[in-house]
């Protein structure tokens, strides 16, 4: 089981980085997750450099594919070379799109018929796309989900490993990151946020 995340120039950590880290808690052993991107090394937002784990053809065939968001997505979607390279299908993958991330699955055609979500900021750019957004930190129909808000990238995280793995794998992932404490309000949490798509 391969998940990619998609990470561009312009990455926001949140984003890219915590979903790695979520989905990373699943122990099973052909489990994969990536850090997918266009060229062998990204800058974030802040100045963070990371490497890319695969290409993006690879992460074109992996199993699930989650889109990250940044401050250059506006660029991504206007360069017609890296889009091409961007071959995506809800038939055969999870798609995952976190906030800006929205925007790229919008102009690929992924997102027809399908209400989404998305950060603020990113909001106009989507609607502009032809897509209605919605007031909501997630949302998912069939293989498809988005979400908006740093944060809600806990919520994208959830899905794929309640969606590949189970619920419990899910509850399990996120025992280790929660706050001691708090464990069970941010397990309920999640889950009730995308218990109505799966």
């Amino acid at each position: 089981m391969h998940i990619a995340i998609l990470t561009f120039e312009g990455f926001n950590e949140l984003d890219s980085l915590i979903a790695f880290s979520i989905l990373n808690r699943v122990k099973q052993p052909d489990w994969r997750v990536s850090i997918a991107s266009p060229t062998e090394k990204v800058r974030s937002m802040n100045g963070l450099v990371i490497e890319a784990q695969v290409s993006l053809e690879e992460a074109s065939d992996a199993d699930a594919v989650l889109v990250g968001s940044g401050s250059l997505t506006r660029d991504i979607v206007a360069d017609t070379e890296l889009m091409a390279r961007l071959r995506l299908d809800p038939q055969r993958q999870l798609l995952g799109a976190q906030c800006s991330g929205t925007l790229i699955l919008a102009k690929l055609g992924l997102l027809n018929d399908v209400p989404a979500c998305t950060d603020l900021i990113t909001k106009p750019w989507v609607e502009e796309a032809g897509v209605a957004v919605l007031n909501q930190p997630f949302m998912a129909k069939g293989n498809v989900a988005t979400a908006g808000g740093c944060l809600s990238s806990q919520y994208m995280a959830a899905w794929f490993i309640a969606r590949l793995a189970g619920v419990e794998a899910t509850r399990n992932a996120f025992h280790y990151v929660t706050p001691v404490g708090e464990k069970e309000l941010y397990i309920d949490r999640a889950i009730a946020n995308i218990e109505a798509y799966l």
